[in-house]
């Protein structure tokens, strides 16, 4: 399973690590690191279906949901018809 949320469509990032002083006296990488969203697998219930649904979706995409209402968020991201 891909870690991308099914709401945002928010997957991994690269970055890089440097320190400032690295950055002030020479060129010296650190190497790179993936970073990843923060995932949750959660049930919602839309009441609209009578259903519950179970999602790894994002942080940020459960305030989404709380703002939005369970229903509208999920149908505009395509999850369900």
């Amino acid at each position: 399973m891909a870690k991308v949320c099914a709401i945002t469509k928010r997957g991994s990032i690269m970055g890089g690590r440097y320190s400032n002083r690295t950055r002030a006296t020479q060129f010296n990488p650190c190497g790179n690191i993936r970073k990843y969203p923060n995932l949750q697998k959660k049930r919602i219930y839309v009441p609209e279906l009578k259903k519950t649904i179970i999602l790894n979706i994002s942080t940020r995409a459960l305030r989404t949901i709380q703002k939005n209402g369970a229903y509208s968020t999920l149908k505009k991201a395509g999850v369900i018809k």
